[in-house]
C-alpha cells in the first residue's frame, strides 16, 4: 500500500510539473483557461442584458464578409421600420472583446440591438483569436469588414458615407488599431495593410475599457500573469516587450490630427483605465477631437472592467445616453 502511495504521489508531482513547464513553454495552456473564464463572464452580461433589449430590431446573421477566411462573419443589427428612404442608416461596425484570445460576435449580440434601436445599423464583427491566430490578423480583418461594408452593405442597410467604429476591451484596441489604418498613411504602411475603406467614410469610433499602449503593461503587479499570457499568445513572442513587430501595436505612439473623432470611456476601477485617460491626453494633444467619459476615484459604486454593459448601472446609462449623442452628432441625425 505504502508503495502504491510513494508511485501515486510521484506521478501527481510529475504531473504538476509538466504542467508547470507547459505554461511556461507556450501561451496555450492560460490563453485557453481565460477564454473559458471569460466566456463565461460574457454569458452572464449578455443573459443580464436581455431584459433592455426592445422589440422590433430586426437582424442579418452570420454574414460572409470574406470568402476565402472562415473566421470573417458578421451579424446585422438594425431598427425595422425606422429605415432612411434608401433602406441604409448610420452603421457602428463593433469590434468585441475578449483580451484577443476569446470572445465572438454573438455575445455582444444583446448590447448591439440595444444600440440599434436608438437608430443605427450596427454590425457585429467576427475575428481570429489568439493564440490560433496573432498580430496584426485582427486588425487585417476588421479593415477587410469595412470594406465589405462600404461595396456591398446596401442590402445589409449600411450607410457607406456614415460609418463608425467601435469595441470594447481588446475590441477597441483593434478598433482604434483600425481606425488609424484608416486616417494615417504612414501608420498604415508601418501595418503593411491598405485601408478599406475612405478617412472621410470613419466619421467617428467609440472605445471603452480598451488598452493602447504596451508599455503601460504591468507584468509584476496582481494581473501580472494574465498580461504576460494574452499579450504571449497575441504578440505569437514571448518576448512582446521587445518584438519590433508588435511595435506598432502602441497606438498612442502613432495617433495624429487626423484620427476619426472618438468618443473614449472606462470604468474609475477598471485595471485599463490608464490606457484611456492616456489615449485620451494624446488625442488632444495632437489636434484630434476626442471626448472622454471618465470616472472620479471616489465614485461609488466602483467600475470595473466592461461597466458599460451592466446597464442596470446609472454610469452605464450615462454612457450609453452620451455614446448614442456623440453618434448622432457626427452622423448628423
Amino acid at each position: 500500500m505504502l508503495k502504491a502511495l510513494v508511485w501515486i504521489g510521484a506521478a501527481v508531482a510529475l504531473v504538476a510539473v509538466g504542467v508547470l513547464v507547459a505554461f511556461q513553454v507556450s501561451p496555450w495552456p492560460g490563453a485557453m483557461l481565460i477564454r473559458r473564464a471569460f466566456d463565461e463572464g460574457a454569458r452572464h452580461t449578455s443573459e443580464a442584458l436581455q431584459k433592455h433589449v426592445p422589440a422590433g430590431i430586426g437582424a442579418m446573421l452570420d454574414v460572409s464578409y470574406d470568402p476565402g477566411d472562415a473566421a470573417a462573419r458578421l451579424d446585422v443589427h438594425f431598427p425595422e421600420g425606422r429605415l432612411g428612404p434608401d433602406g441604409a442608416l448610420p452603421t457602428v461596425v463593433w469590434v468585441h472583446g475578449g483580451g484577443w484570445v476569446s470572445g465572438s460576435k454573438a455575445q455582444i449580440g444583446e448590447y448591439a440591438r440595444i444600440l440599434a434601436d436608438k437608430g443605427f445599423t450596427v454590425v457585429s464583427v467576427d475575428y481570429s483569436i489568439a493564440p490560433e491566430s496573432t498580430y496584426p490578423t485582427p486588425v487585417r480583418q476588421v479593415n477587410r469588414a469595412l470594406a465589405f461594408l462600404a461595396e456591398q452593405g446596401a442590402h445589409l442597410h449600411v450607410d457607406g458615407s456614415r460609418m463608425f467604429l467601435a469595441g470594447d476591451s481588446g475590441g477597441a484596441h483593434i478598433a482604434a488599431q483600425v481606425a488609424n489604418v484608416v486616417a494615417v498613411p504612414d501608420y498604415a504602411a508601418a501595418m503593411g495593410i491598405s485601408p478599406g475603406i475612405d478617412p472621410d467614410q470613419l466619421i467617428g469610433i467609440l472605445l471603452f475599457c480598451g488598452a493602447y499602449d504596451m508599455a503601460l503593461a504591468d507584468l509584476d503587479g496582481p494581473f501580472g500573469s494574465f498580461i504576460r499570457t494574452v499579450l504571449w499568445a497575441y504578440s505569437g513572442s514571448k518576448d512582446f516587450q521587445d518584438d519590433p513587430a508588435f511595435k506598432t501595436a502602441s497606438i498612442v505612439d502613432y495617433v495624429t490630427a487626423a484620427f476619426p473623432p472618438a468618443f473614449i470611456s472606462v470604468g474609475n476601477a477598471d485595471p485599463l483605465k490608464p490606457h484611456s485617460t492616456e489615449l485620451a491626453q494624446k488625442l488632444d494633444d495632437v489636434g484630434a477631437s476626442v471626448e472622454a467619459l471618465f470616472f472620479p476615484d471616489d465614485y461609488q459604486p466602483q467600475l470595473q472592467h466592461e461597466y458599460q454593459f451592466d446597464l442596470d448601472l446609472a454610469a452605464a446609462q450615462e454612457a450609453l445616453t452620451r455614446a448614442v449623442a456623440f453618434l448622432r452628432a457626427r452622423a448628423g441625425e
